[in-house]
C-alpha cells in the first residue's frame, strides 16, 4: 500500500460511522482483527437493509439468533464455520451463503475470518 494510500485510510470512514460514498476502498481492509473479539463496522446503514463487515478472531461464535430477514454472508478473508438450523456449513474465501429469515444460526471462528453480512429488509419475508 502507498503511503497516499495510507492516509486515505482514516478517510474512508463518513462522519455517520460509514463507508464513505464515491471512494473507493478494499473491503478486507475495512476492518482489522482485534484478539479475542469479534468486530463489525457499517458499511452501509439504511431502514431497507444494511451491509456490515466482520471480523473474528481464532475461537471467538456469536451466540445462536435468529433474524426476520433473509442475510447474505460472504467470506473475504479466512474461513467460517456457519451454522444454520443445525447443519454446520464450512465456508472458504470467496463462498457465500443465504441465511433464511427466522433460521436459527451462529458463527464460529476455527481459524479467524472477515465476512461482509447483507441484509435486505423487503417486508415481504416468506
Amino acid at each position: 500500500m502507498t503511503e497516499k494510500n495510507k492516509s486515505n485510510d482514516k478517510n474512508e470512514i463518513a462522519q455517520n460511522g460509514e463507508v464513505k460514498k464515491s471512494e473507493a476502498h478494499i473491503i478486507v481492509e475495512i476492518i482489522e482483527y482485534l484478539p479475542n473479539a469479534v468486530v463489525s463496522k457499517t458499511i452501509i446503514k439504511k431502514s431497507t437493509g444494511n451491509i456490515t463487515a466482520m471480523s473474528f478472531y481464532r475461537g471467538e461464535e456469536l451466540a445462536e439468533k435468529t433474524s426476520p430477514f433473509d442475510t447474505y454472508i460472504q467470506i473475504i478473508h479466512g474461513a467460517a464455520q456457519i451454522t444454520i438450523d443445525e447443519k454446520v456449513n464450512t465456508l472458504r474465501l470467496g463462498d457465500g451463503i443465504i441465511i433464511p429469515a427466522h433460521s436459527l444460526h451462529h458463527f464460529h471462528a476455527n481459524e479467524q475470518f472477515k465476512m461482509i453480512s447483507t441484509v435486505i429488509k423487503s417486508g415481504y419475508e416468506n
